[in-house]
């Protein structure tokens, strides 16, 4: 097998787009759900939670559950889902009080990277 020189190669040759052709729109950011709720400990709380979820067809992105307290007696959760609109956060978090063990949620929203 021989090796040809490189100024013997065919080369090829691109066109040079404008600036406007070569504007790239950047990705839009997924927003982010966060929600952070404070409840009494009870075996049933955690699966309570999880269903708003996944009656939606949805995996949180983070699910953090601590028990907190001398007796552990209560439960810091920390909850983000990825793709919610405002509306659905304010109702998700809506449902989320009507749980009786839980005695506050917070909402906030991020942008994913």
């Amino acid at each position: 097998m021989s090796s040809l020189p490189a100024s013997s190669l065919p080369t090829a040759s691109l066109p040079v787009a404008s600036g406007a052709a070569l504007h790239v729109r950047p990705r839009t950011a997924e927003r982010v759900a966060c929600f952070a709720v404070q409840a009494l400990a009870d075996p049933g709380l955690l699966p309570r939670v999880l269903e708003l979820f996944a009656k939606r067809g949805l995996v949180p992105e983070r699910f953090f559950a601590q028990a907190e307290g001398q007796g552990r007696e209560a439960v810091t959760l920390d909850i983000q889902v990825a793709g919610f609109d405002p509306q659905l956060t304010d109702y998700v978090a809506r449902c989320l009080r009507q749980i009786p063990q839980v005695t506050a949620v917070l909402t906030t929203e991020k942008l994913a990277g």
